[in-house]
């Protein structure tokens, strides 16, 4: 292999990273440069009755359907317009309570013109990211969002590149800024997101315990030999001692050893148990409960509300629902 041929990697490399240093420094320059302009934006994004109405063209439509669908999973319903097909038929979907988000590096492309009249003739709010304040898009914006001026990224200052960084970076801000606004808890968040890797993730400790009958419990009086068939029969090696309806202590199997020997069967419950174990609450996520048991080194805990069990958990529930 030639000295040239071995370089090439590393020229290459070199240049990749050049490239994400240039659109690196474009996004500092864009949040340094945020000011009231972005609160007034997302005051009338938050305010609206209806829903975002997202678009752009060409690269820019593609960031446009990208941070509509980031909006929609963090609770601000939106959904993306072609500005093609708005114009044969599809600006109906504009609503009088909705706003419009659009997206246009120059301001000035084509298909856009026909969405940004019909926002300005409804009096639809209309929100502008683009770098050209002297442009269609700049002129009829309620709300203006500039880009820096700077060049994109590949040499011949053609391909959009930096300015999709931007417009792409921009549209998680506003989204994760309005999550922040509306208060978004993670309770909220699964709901919009069962499903995969973030489903299970924010599965909480509620839609994976056992209730009921399943509850592996008896009084503080019980005698250890009912304390045993329990413990045999509910299989999560634990027993739950109640007094009246709180959660008094716990048996483990561990405590069965520890009190191992022949008056072990004269014994009540409230004389084997250990008081205070740990608990969660129902709206524990899961992932955290599974944390919880691994660093305390125990496969079960009891799940409670006031100090009343109200279900269990076992290590075995979080890992078959995929929780890790």
């Amino acid at each position: 292999m030639s000295a040239v041929q071995q370089d090439k990697p590393l020229q290459e490399v070199g240049f990749a990273a050049s490239i994400l240093r240039q659109e690196a420094r474009a996004l500092m320059l864009l949040a340094n440069g945020l000011d009231t302009v972005f609160c007034g934006t997302v005051d009338c994004l938050y305010s609206i009755n209806g829903r975002i109405a997202v678009t752009g063209m060409g690269k820019s439509g593609h960031v446009a359907r990208k941070v509509a669908a980031t909006l929609a999973s963090t609770g601000s319903p939106a959904y993306f317009i072609h500005p093609g097909e708005a114009s044969h038929g599809d600006l109906g979907m504009l609503a009088s309570g909705d706003a419009v988000l659009a997206f246009s590096n120059s301001g000035n492309t084509t298909e856009l013109s026909d969405i940004v009249l019909y926002a300005a003739r409804r009096n639809i709010p209309l929100i502008g990211v683009t770098r050209n304040a002297d442009s269609l898009l700049g002129r009829h914006a309620a709300h203006l969002l500039l880009l820096p001026l700077v060049p994109e990224a590949d040499p011949l200052d053609c391909a959009p590149t930096t300015s999709t960084t931007l417009q792409m970076a921009l549209g998680d801000a506003l989204a994760l800024t309005l999550m922040r606004r509306r208060g978004c808890s993670p309770e909220e968040f699964h709901l919009w997101h069962p499903g995969g890797t973030l489903g299970r993730k924010l599965l909480t400790v509620r839609e994976i315990m056992h209730t009921g009958e399943g509850m592996p419990l008896l009084p503080v009086s019980a005698p250890m030999s009912d304390v045993l068939v329990l413990m045999t029969g509910k299989g999560f090696g634990v027993a739950g001692i109640l007094d009246r309806s709180r959660l008094a202590g716990i048996i483990t199997d561990g405590d069965l050893r520890r009190h191992m020997g022949p008056a072990l069967m004269d014994k009540k419950a409230k004389q084997v148990m250990h008081p205070d174990p740990v608990v969660v609450g129902e709206d524990t996520l899961a992932v955290a409960a599974l944390r919880l048991m691994q660093e305390n080194k125990i496969t079960s805990l009891f799940v409670t509300n006031e100090e009343k069990p109200v279900g269990i958990l076992n290590v075995h529930d979080c890992l078959r629902a995929g929780v890790e």
